[in-house]
């Protein structure tokens, strides 16, 4: 499992690490992992003897750990120039040993030369708010200038990033890596600061004893995800593997019921159970569904529900999500059925709620506009679980899954662009209402949910276009995969 840490955690961590340890030993850690992850990125494209790289160094921590790094590639044969944004305020230390090893300093874009193998960010570290400065901003653009397939590796973080929360103000670092220290940093896991990090590595300094439970945010991964699926045994009966109910659908909308049932059967349910308008076309695609006129109560026993997917917001559909609502078992809310919700109805209920909005709906539930919902994903899916004491899951390029409770927020790591296309989410919804049946706690039902569901669609897709149909059948898949290994 990746563990993501916010600033204020990892800066305690250090400073009790640091009186342990001689002086400068975590930053010489760092270094030695930043230089051996820039080596193999240059082996990869060539050599590391004879490459030219180019360091661009601030005046915090993160501009020694680059001039360390630099000094490490220098004694290996590497051409290493340092340009310094603040030349009075660089790492002395850093600075010395750069210049020991051969490395030079120069004083401008115009004198790095024609040709680069590689950039180094070491402009700013996890402290860094607002974005790059303007003077920043115009060197970047002056040394990346014609040089756009210049690989960029970014120490620590990308200069110009929220580290804490994953949010972007103004301009900022597009690293192709990110080679980080100690642990990971939430701005590393969710966009819009995500996209900025490129591929990531994890250099260990020692810091894992001095890191505190839980953290901030963490990162199901294959082992994880198997350690939670729900396998049937010799005496499993349909009700024990989970009975779904599912209230989608409408005469507009009728593949929405589909596709959440869809999602439901191959996401392991023993039994489905739909009500709703959309019963004859739920039929001829899966006959082994159960259907019912309504009332949901009376369509028979479901250990959870799936509420709202295509249903419209007519008459019917607002006595049925009341119905639904009223069901002393999980109930997985999305599409429709978010606008027809109450926050008091959700907060007084006694079994769990899972909520399951994209950005535009989550919006719509905050009362803000959808832009400030996308450029600040992590604290929309606090608020949003907090506000209605439900568990959260915030769908978009980052996936992200909260409780009102204090546990960590996850973020999935198997989401791909292909999921976004009509139907996707219905799908997910039974998918997820299938694992809240199964006896999954919520916060893993949504955090499982959705890392087959990213896989699923890698699987239906074969790497391009996939439609909703292609993501459910491609479930089955992704559960062997993660059972692999």
């Amino acid at each position: 499992m990746r563990r993501a840490y916010s600033v204020e955690t990892v800066r305690a961590a250090e400073a009790a690490l640091m009186k342990r340890v001689p002086e400068g030993a975590l930053m010489q850690r760092a270094a030695a992992g930043l230089a051996a992850a820039c080596g193999e990125l240059l082996r990869r494209n060539g050599r590391v003897y004879g490459s030219r790289v180019l360091l661009l160094v601030g005046s915090g921590d993160n501009g020694g750990d680059a001039l360390y790094a630099g000094a490490r590639l220098a004694r290996r044969g590497a051409g290493v120039r340092a340009l310094l944004l603040s030349p009075d305020r660089a790492h002395a230390g850093g600075l010395a040993a750069f210049l020991a090893a051969g490395g030079q300093v120069v004083d401008g874009p115009d004198d790095i030369g024609s040709a680069l193998d590689l950039v180094v960010d070491g402009i700013t570290g996890i402290g860094g708010r607002g974005g790059l400065r303007e003077d920043a901003v115009a060197l970047l653009r002056a040394v990346l200038r014609d040089r756009d397939r210049t690989p960029v590796v970014a120490v620590d973080l990308p200069s110009g990033v929220e580290a804490d929360s994953g949010e972007v103000h103004g301009e900022a670092v597009r690293a192709d890596a990110t080679v980080t220290f100690g642990t990971y940093k939430p701005g590393l896991l969710i966009d819009p600061a995500a996209e900025h990090a490129g591929a990531l590595r994890l250099v260990d300094i020692g810091l894992g004893p001095e890191l505190p439970e839980p953290p901030d945010l963490e990162a199901l991964q294959y082992a994880d995800v198997a350690a939670l699926l729900p396998v049937p045994g010799a005496e499993s009966d349909k009700y024990s593997r989970g009975v779904v109910g599912v209230v989608a659908g409408s005469e507009r909308y009728p593949g929405a019921a589909v596709l959440a049932v869809a999602g439901a059967l191959r996401g392991g349910a023993g039994a489905v159970r739909y009500v709703g308008p959309g019963a004859d076309a739920v039929i001829a695609r899966f006959p082994e569904t159960l259907v019912h006129a309504g009332p949901p109560s009376k369509a028979g026993r479901v250990q959870a529900w799936v509420l709202g997917p295509g249903l419209g917001d007519g008459r019917w559909a607002e006595e049925a999500a009341a119905d639904v609502l009223a069901a002393d078992v999980p109930v997985l809310v999305d599409a429709d059925g978010l606008r027809l919700l109450e926050p008091d109805t959700v907060r007084t209920r006694t079994a769990a709620t899972v909520l399951t909005p994209h950005a535009g709906e989550a919006a719509a539930l905050l009362g803000v506009a959808r832009e400030e919902v996308e450029a600040g994903r992590l604290a929309a899916v606090r608020e949003l679980a907090a506000r209605y004491r439900a568990t959260v899951l915030l769908k978009g390029s980052t996936t992200l899954v909260a409780e009102a409770r204090d546990t960590p927020v996850r973020v999935n790591p198997t989401g791909t662009g292909w999921l976004a296309t009509a139907g996707s989410g219905d799908v997910l919804s039974g998918l997820t209402g299938s694992l809240l049946a199964a006896g999954l706690a919520p916060r893993d039902a949504a955090s499982v949910g959705a890392y087959l569901h990213g896989l699923a669609a890698r699987h239906g897709s074969g790497g391009g276009p996939v439609s909703a149909q292609d993501v459910a059948d491609g479930i089955p898949a992704a559960w062997r995969d993660v059972r692999a290994g």
